[in-house]
């Protein structure tokens, strides 16, 4: 039954966030000629210059080298559920196209909309260990090499020479202006579902009441605090500094606690981009 869970929750997220990725192309890019990245932009290119050619079935064929490479070297659990991510979002843009009579909105309501509904598609994908493929699948690749690169700004850099392309073939500057627009938007939402859900703090407190605090900090809020040994470099006094990682909602508990017991202690609290371990959440092979 564990197994059986594990396995169909990530699965109806794969299918919820590619039907989202469908839905922002059809209804915000598409019928306002907003020039789109990756491997649906240059779909979307093709379509442009053959109308005949389906851009969902289009973006399965340009896929199929990628996902060659993402078998030798990410490994078969990413290619299935890839693949699966890859399929549901174009038939579903093919899906979609006729359904209904899209009309253009707003450029920038679009770009706007349009951002949102990418980067949270395409963050949900990314989360449960998925592409949808493409230049998604390449930035995955590179990500093997350039680890310390957020997932969206390795999108974006990749997206740029594709929205060019885009603004190239539909003959106008504004395409890609707006496609600018809605890279940026994605880009943010994206790392803010990947990362941004992890929202810890770290806290550096010096006092001459460190133990009451340290003791306060452990017992009170069930925060573990570790000492760290410091010396001022103007007098060469040596001083423990007490550092403890919280969740982003307990910043006010720490600050109160260190402040009702010493009014002059000295506190710098600094943002924590991952925290793992005990109390936060736990290291995956594949984290992106």
């Amino acid at each position: 039954m564990d197994r059986l869970k594990k396995f169909l929750l990530p699965t109806l997220i794969i299918t919820a966030a590619s039907v989202i990725y469908a839905l922002g192309f059809v209804w915000c890019y598409a019928p306002n000629g907003i020039a789109f990245g990756g491997i649906t932009g240059v779909a979307q290119i093709l379509n442009f210059l053959v109308p005949a050619l389906p851009i969902g079935v289009t973006v399965i064929v340009l896929n199929i080298p990628l996902f060659i490479l993402g078998w030798k070297f990410i490994g078969g659990r990413l290619l299935v559920s890839s693949l699966y991510a890859m399929f549901v979002s174009s038939v579903f843009i093919d899906l979609l196209t006729p359904l209904y009579d899209w009309p253009p909105m707003e450029p920038m309501l679009a770009c706007i909309f349009g951002g949102l509904l990418m980067g949270l598609s395409l963050g949900l994908v990314f989360q449960q260990g998925a592409t949808t493929g493409g230049t998604d699948l390449l930035a995955r690749l590179l990500k093997l090499k350039l680890a310390w690169l957020p997932m969206g700004k390795l999108l974006m850099g990749i997206d740029l020479a594709v929205i060019v392309a885009v603004s190239v073939a539909f003959q106008t500057l504004y395409a890609a202006l707006y496609g600018l627009v809605a890279l940026y938007i994605s880009t943010i939402v994206m790392d803010g579902v990947l990362y941004g859900m992890d929202t810890a703090k770290v806290a550096y407190i010096i006092s001459d009441k460190n133990k009451a605090i340290s003791d306060a900090i452990v017992k009170d809020l069930d925060r573990g605090v570790t000492i760290l040994h410091g010396q001022g470099a103007y007098t060469g006094a040596e001083k423990d500094v007490l550092m403890c990682a919280f969740k982003q909602r307990e910043i006010a508990a720490i600050k109160a606690v260190v402040k009702d017991i010493d009014p002059a202690a000295f506190l710098i609290v600094c943002d924590a981009h991952e925290v793992l371990g005990e109390g936060f959440r736990d290291y995956k092979k594949d984290d992106l």
